[in-house]
C-alpha cells in the first residue's frame, strides 16, 4: 500500500511567512466575538512563548491570515500549539469533537520589501474584497486599527514600528504614507482567490440560519445524529440566495451532506 509523503514546507530566508488557516472543510472557527477574542488571546500567549513577530492579522470567520516571523521555534510547532489550544476552548464551548483547522495551514515565503507590503495590504483589505465591509478600518478583527493608532486590548499582538520604520522616519508622516498605500486600489492575490459574490452574504446567510435553528448552536448541527440533522438540513436548503456550499461551510458538514438531505 502506498502512502503519501508530505513535502517538507519551503524555508524562507527572512523567517517572515504569510500564513492562511482554514476551518476544516471549510467550517467556520469565528461565530462571535468571544471566540475572536479568545484566538488573539491565544496567539498573544504563543507569541511571546516563541518570541515570533507578528506584522499583520485578520480574523475571517472561516479562516485566519497572519504575516508573521518565525520565533524560536519552527513555525508549524507554534502554529499546533495555538491551533490545539483553541480547538480545546472552541470544542468546551459548542460542545463539539473533532478536528476544528485543517490540518495543514498554507503558507508562503515573503523575501522582499514589495512582497512585504502587498501582503499587509491584502491581508487588511481581505474583509473589504469579500464584502463584508466597506472600509480597511470598519472591520474590528483586523491589525489594519492598531496601525491606524486605535488602541484596543490587542495592540501589544502587533509589531508595527518594523513597517513604520521602513517607511520614513518621521512617525506621521509614515502613518499618513502607510494609509494611502493600504487603501490603495489593486489587483493583489496572496495564497487564494477572492470570494466568489453570492446572493447572501455570509453574514446574512448565518442570521437566517440562526433564525431558523432558534436554541441549536451553528457549531452543534455537525454533531447532531444524522436523524435530528437531516430534518434541519432540508430547511436550510429552502433558504432563499443561499448556496449549498456557502451552508456547507457555515455549518462546518460537507457539500454533499447538504445535497443528500
Amino acid at each position: 500500500m502506498c502512502k503519501m509523503v508530505r513535502t517538507a514546507r519551503e524555508k524562507s530566508r527572512s523567517g517572515i511567512y504569510h500564513v492562511m488557516w482554514r476551518g476544516a472543510n471549510r467550517q467556520e472557527i469565528f461565530h462571535d466575538e468571544e471566540d475572536c477574542r479568545r484566538f488573539l488571546q491565544t496567539t498573544q500567549k504563543y507569541k511571546l512563548v516563541s518570541e515570533m513577530q507578528v506584522y499583520a492579522w485578520c480574523l475571517m470567520n472561516n479562516h485566519v491570515h497572519f504575516l508573521l516571523k518565525e520565533g524560536n521555534e519552527e513555525l508549524s510547532s507554534t502554529m499546533k500549539r495555538m491551533g490545539v489550544s483553541y480547538a480545546w476552548y472552541y470544542n468546551q464551548k459548542y460542545g463539539t469533537t473533532g478536528h476544528l483547522f485543517q490540518d495543514r495551514f498554507r503558507s508562503e515565503q515573503v523575501e522582499s520589501r514589495r512582497q512585504f507590503f502587498t501582503v499587509v495590504r491584502y491581508i487588511h483589505q481581505n474583509p473589504v474584497k469579500a464584502g463584508m465591509v466597506s472600509k480597511v478600518d470598519e472591520w474590528k478583527w483586523s491589525s489594519c486599527l492598531n496601525y491606524y493608532g486605535i488602541k484596543n486590548e490587542f495592540r501589544g499582538l502587533l509589531d508595527q514600528n518594523f513597517i513604520f520604520q521602513m517607511i520614513a522616519d518621521d512617525p506621521t508622516e509614515a502613518l499618513n504614507r502607510f494609509k494611502e498605500f493600504n487603501e490603495g486600489e489593486n489587483q493583489d492575490e496572496c495564497l487564494e482567490d477572492m470570494p466568489v459574490k453570492r446572493r447572501l452574504t455570509d453574514e446574512q446567510a448565518r442570521v437566517e440560519i440562526r433564525n431558523l435553528l432558534g436554541s441549536v448552536e451553528i457549531a452543534q448541527i455537525k454533531g447532531l445524529p444524522a436523524v435530528e440533522r437531516t430534518p434541519i438540513l432540508q430547511e436550510v436548503k429552502k433558504i432563499k440566495g443561499l448556496s449549498q456550499r456557502q451552508a456547507a461551510r457555515i455549518l462546518g458538514v460537507s457539500a454533499k451532506l447538504i445535497s443528500k438531505a
